[in-house]
């Protein structure tokens, strides 16, 4: 593939955008299902969790979030227009029920209150953190005590073999991403590093290596 290419699928893994935006959305939704569930499993929700995902894509899996629980709310903030409106479609019932809430973004501030929330997750956005540092205080301040985060995310050993991840990616190793983390007051409670079988665009199948990080405030 040119250089253009793949800045191009770089970009739109970024932020989603017309039609070729949609049809990523839904097959980041698939291909990512399985993190996806991994980073929500660790969050351990109980009955009257208030949560919050950052760059949660279409949100095709908000539905498994609200089975894991009774009388939870649910908040995504996207800085995709496109993934914010698709979420909120294919949520729609959720939506009107005023069980989940989604919000654009910068990526830099979350405009919520300190101490808002139970629980936060954000599953493969790492890679595309501007500011990782002042983005981990952000989400430590919305938190309440004892709160948790889940960060889910492909090892960079799988990543640097895709070939767009060489635009706009900031790839991470486990240790890498542990470093980052002991810059903020997080607590580092909880790793796990999995590995699954995913179809390249090809058609392949291939390891793919992720972890998720469980830290507490």
């Amino acid at each position: 593939m040119k250089q253009e290419e793949l800045q191009a699928i770089a970009s739109q893994l970024k932020h989603p955008t017309g039609q070729k935006g949609t049809e990523m959305g839904h097959m980041m939704n698939e291909t990512n299902i399985n993190m996806t569930l991994h980073s929500i499993q660790n969050l351990n929700i109980i009955s009257g969790n208030t949560i919050l995902e950052l760059g949660h894509g279409n949100a095709g899996h908000v539905e498994y979030i609200f089975q894991q629980a009774e009388n939870i709310k649910y908040y995504g903030l996207e800085m995709s227009e496109l993934m914010f409106q698709e979420a909120r479609q294919i949520n729609r019932n959720y939506v009107s029920q005023k069980q989940a809430f989604f919000s654009l973004y910068d990526g830099d501030i979350i405009p919520f209150q300190d101490a808002y929330f139970d629980k936060v997750f954000t599953v493969n956005t790492i890679y595309f953190w501007q500011e990782p540092e002042k983005l981990l205080w952000e989400i430590y301040r919305v938190l309440q005590p004892k709160g948790i985060l889940c960060i889910t995310f492909a090892e960079e050993s799988f990543m640097k073999q895709l070939p767009f991840t060489q635009f706009e990616f900031e790839l991470y190793t486990t240790q890498k991403a542990e470093k980052l983390m002991e810059k903020t007051s997080f607590t580092i409670i909880h790793k796990e590093t999995l590995t699954e079988k995913v179809k390249t665009k090809t058609g392949e199948l291939v390891d793919r290596a992720f972890t998720t990080l469980v830290l507490e405030k």
